[in-house]
């Protein structure tokens, strides 16, 4: 069965909502760790603009694996931890995701599932998204965040990219980021056409600044804009 994924990404506008979903970090892991059909999950904290280490206190992230996709609407529709979260913030997005590509590990294992030939059946309209994921060496931290700007500044000129943010599980250490992409082809152009893109990639091989990470694509099937009540 083919895997069903979700990225859940709220919006906190007032100080109260924003210290909220802050303890939020600690306190949502329990609950969440106790959801039923739920292989894989990942709570996000955001960085500002341009993947800035700073954080950006509006905005948090779930990521969750489902056992199928009704495990996935059973807990939009029942789940009490996702009710305070809808009650707290101002609005969010939901994102439905199929995986059809992934390497690395996450927490020394590869969470998404996928299937090879899933690529070559995907419409040449369907969106896309992606996922990248590391932790990042004590040693090269300085180094890393020194470089960050100027390995962004090739997504200026993506003019496939929808959307993309940066998350963080553990500040400055564990990070990741998701971008949204109008085709598989315009991902593909930007990845292997991009001299400024293919720098970065040659870069990050040579210094090596991980202790893990991870790389996946995903179709999108659906994207849900959702105000809170």
């Amino acid at each position: 069965m083919q895997q069903f994924v979700t990225l859940t990404e709220f919006k906190f506008n007032s100080f109260q909502s924003k210290l909220w979903a802050f303890f939020m970090m600690q306190f949502a892991h329990k609950p969440l760790s106790k959801v039923q059909g739920q292989d894989f999950y990942k709570l996000f904290g955001s960085g500002k603009s341009n993947f800035n280490p700073f954080p950006d206190w509006t905005t948090y992230a779930i990521l969750q694996t489902w056992e199928s996709e009704k495990a996935a609407k059973n807990f939009f529709e029942e789940s009490q931890i996702y009710k305070r979260y809808c009650q707290h913030s101002q609005k969010h997005t939901i994102i439905e995701m199929q995986p059809i590509q992934s390497r690395g590990s996450w927490n020394n294992k590869n969470p998404f599932r996928f299937k090879s030939s899933e690529v070559s059946n995907i419409p040449s309209a369907s969106k896309i998204a992606v996922i990248t994921r590391a932790s990042i060496k004590l040693s090269k931290l300085f180094k890393f965040w020194k470089a960050v700007p100027s390995s962004q500044k090739p997504l200026e000129d993506a003019s496939d990219l929808i959307y993309t943010k940066g998350y963080g599980e553990v500040p400055f250490f564990e990070m990741a980021t998701f971008s949204l992409w109008k085709s598989l082809e315009g991902l593909n152009k930007f990845a292997y056409q991009s001299k400024a893109h293919v720098k970065v990639i040659k870069k990050t091989r040579q210094i090596k600044w991980y202790n893990e990470e991870l790389f996946a694509r995903f179709k999108v099937l659906n994207v849900k804009e959702v105000t809170s009540p």
